[in-house]
């Protein structure tokens, strides 16, 4: 098989480079994988990502560079997926660092799936670990907030192309944050398509270090992931999409009441997030945190599908 590894980027220039340069240390089995390709999807980015990639485009032999207007991440994928050259997609994002041994696991982990179904639909998800190690991603070790349980998401996954033709790509509705990959997973299930947990093909993903200046972005991505939830399930109407977006009463009361009706918010637990930062505990922060960021993802859920039944 030939990879085609397909990365949407935009303005993350710095952390760009470690994932562009752990891709080019890949050693493999080469009767297994007969090659591989790099292709990079410059999404409007203005930190001058392309020209960094053309000034040292000698260090980054297997990369191909591609660029579209500011269009959202769906678009840029779709983009790659087009002009890929490889019968195999692998999709990561451009904070994603992975090990040496990346495009084996996958490429190993696609065989097996296929022994293992007598059939060619499969796709194999690999292991994605949250670190805000910039300067080491890749010695964070896998933590229980690491786990995953969606069929198909774009942080790292391995399909063959057709299946991703045949299915329609990437919905570009979704224009803003969320839902647009899970989304396309349910129609890649519905086409018969098998998952393949590979947990040897790790990645790594950065995230800067949770401050309190990022709180407005996420609350605002919460509310934005609840409105595109909502299109999510008026494409796929079913129970398990409503849980998937936590559009029901059960995730009402529980982020209600954890919350204490939004009363523990990003205001009145300021001081406790800041003192876990002060001691060197951002990550318990964040995780604290998603108290509030969650009562405001399941209130812009509820709010974005009374507005849908109200424009009907």
């Amino acid at each position: 098989m030939f990879f085609s590894v397909v990365i949407p980027t935009y303005n993350r220039l710095p952390i760009l480079e470690k994932c562009l340069r752990a891709l080019e240390q890949q050693t493999f089995d080469e009767t297994l994988i007969s090659g591989y390709e790099i292709v990079v999807v410059d999404d409007g980015s203005t930190d001058g990502t392309l020209a960094w990639l053309d000034g040292h485009c000698q260090g980054f032999p297997h990369v191909r560079t591609w660029e579209q207007d500011h269009q959202g991440p769906a678009a840029a994928r779709n983009l790659g997926v087009k002009e890929a050259a490889g019968d195999t997609i692998i999709f990561i994002d451009s904070d994603l660092v992975v090990t040496d041994i990346f495009l084996q696991a996958h490429a190993e982990g696609l065989q097996r799936g296929q022994k293992q179904y007598n059939s060619d639909r499969v796709f194999t998800y690999g292991a994605v670990v949250n670190t805000c190690n910039f300067d080491s991603p890749q010695s964070e070790p896998y933590k229980l907030t690491d786990y995953s349980a969606a069929f198909f998401a774009t942080g790292n996954v391995a399909i063959a192309k057709q299946w991703l033709l045949e299915a329609g790509l990437f919905d570009t509705g979704f224009q803003l944050y969320g839902w647009e990959d899970l989304e396309l997973g349910v129609r890649l299930k519905n086409l018969g398509l098998k998952l393949v947990k590979c947990p040897r093909a790790v990645g790594y993903h950065w995230h800067p270090p949770f401050s309190l200046q990022q709180i407005p972005k996420l609350i605002d991505q919460e509310i934005q992931r609840g409105r595109m939830g909502v299109l999510f399930y008026q494409k796929h109407p079913t129970w398990e999409v409503r849980l998937m977006i936590q559009m029901t009463r059960l995730h009402w009361f529980l982020w209600g009441l954890l919350s204490l009706g939004g009363r523990l918010n990003e205001k009145t637990m300021a001081p406790l997030l800041q003192w876990l930062i002060d001691h060197d505990r951002p990550q318990l922060a964040l995780e604290i945190a998603r108290i509030f960021l969650n009562w405001y993802n399941v209130q812009g859920v509820y709010a974005a599908f009374a507005e849908s039944q109200s424009s009907h």
